[in-house]
């Protein structure tokens, strides 16, 4: 039981690290200065689910993607570990007071759940997590996991404003630049698996 509960909460750190919460926040808070309580609680609601219904997509149909376009799975690591890697650059650059422009119209499937929150590196990572999966065990877990991170990122753009103003634009820097090391980390391990199956 203790594994299970471990491997959840790893398995949701990972998951809620690659959707970048500080970049959708910086985003959310540019892009919210004119909404009500109201309108900030729907948009926060719809980004969160769009993120989870495509990473669910994504998870569970990764392999068949896999077979449709007939690359492996090392290959497929590979490039979605540099895309991560480049995620994770950027993120370490963040100064946090980049200027968001402020788009017409619901913000919350596009640009908040992509290319933010399910970007080109964290929908790679994804799908090769859902690939790698190799029980309906392990399906479930991933499923599982993509709900918490998912919530997380609700909670968090529910508290936006509080968020925001206790850390000003030096704080969410600070958390974009820890995200990148994390980012980063799980960007190697992934390419060095790919590069692994890839020779081996």
């Amino acid at each position: 039981m203790d594994g299970l509960v471990s491997d959840v909460v790893g398995t949701s750190i990972k998951l809620y690290a690659l959707m970048t919460p500080p970049a959708v926040l910086s985003a959310f808070l540019g892009h919210t200065r004119d909404y009500d309580a109201r309108k900030k609680h729907a948009t926060a609601l719809k980004t969160s689910t769009a993120i989870f219904i495509i990473g669910v997509v994504l998870y569970l149909c990764g392999s068949s993607l896999f077979e449709l376009f007939g690359f492996t799975l090392d290959a497929f690591r590979i490039g979605s570990g540099v895309l991560l890697m480049l995620t994770a650059i950027a993120l370490m650059r963040d100064d946090g007071e980049t200027e968001h422009t402020r788009t017409e119209g619901d913000i919350s499937v596009v640009p908040l759940a992509i290319p933010l929150g399910m970007g080109p590196a964290s929908i790679g990572a994804v799908m090769v997590m859902g690939a790698s999966a190799r029980s309906s065990h392990e399906l479930t877990l991933g499923v599982f996991s993509l709900l918490l991170a998912a919530l997380g990122m609700f909670l968090l753009l529910r508290m936006a404003d509080i968020v925001g103003r206790l850390l000003h634009a030096t704080g969410i820097a600070v958390l974009a630049k820890l995200t990148g090391l994390l980012l980063a980390a799980i960007a190697a391990q992934v390419i060095f698996t790919g590069v692994r199956g890839f020779l081996g």
